[in-house]
């Protein structure tokens, strides 16, 4: 059986997708980018505050499934250029303490809205 995940905490979805879907204890979360969910707005001041934001819409989407950052199993994140590799990493490190997820990180030709980021995860309960 599955759930679909949905708050007004992370932005709605651009697209014919959810935010998320709970199925067998696993979560899979689909890619945030920066939109501040309060304004619409895309939060674009620099990578670190884009990452912020994609990080602080992931967060809600877990939340509102009941999970949080230590039962992400895997994450993937797009970059537009993989030179702002360094400060994503460093925002998206500061969101674990141990156990990190497995992860890719590739660089893409474009991303949804013209962002420099976006991140997708995978998380598990059981």
């Amino acid at each position: 059986m599955k759930r679909i995940i949905n708050t007004t905490d992370a932005p709605a979805p651009i697209g014919p997708y959810s935010q998320a879907v709970l199925a067998n204890g696993f979560l899979y979360v689909s890619g945030q980018i920066p939109i501040n969910p309060a304004t619409g707005e895309l939060t674009m001041d620099s990578i670190k505050s884009e990452t912020e934001q994609v990080m602080r819409n992931l967060n809600a989407v877990l939340l509102e499934a009941g999970f949080e950052f230590s039962d992400i199993l895997k994450t993937t994140i797009f970059l537009s250029d993989m030179s702002l590799f360094a400060e994503v990493n460093d925002v998206y490190g500061s969101y674990f303490e141990t156990d990190f997820p497995a992860r890719e990180t590739v660089a893409v030709k474009g991303l949804p809205k013209g962002v420099n980021v976006e991140i997708s995860v995978v998380a598990y309960k059981g």
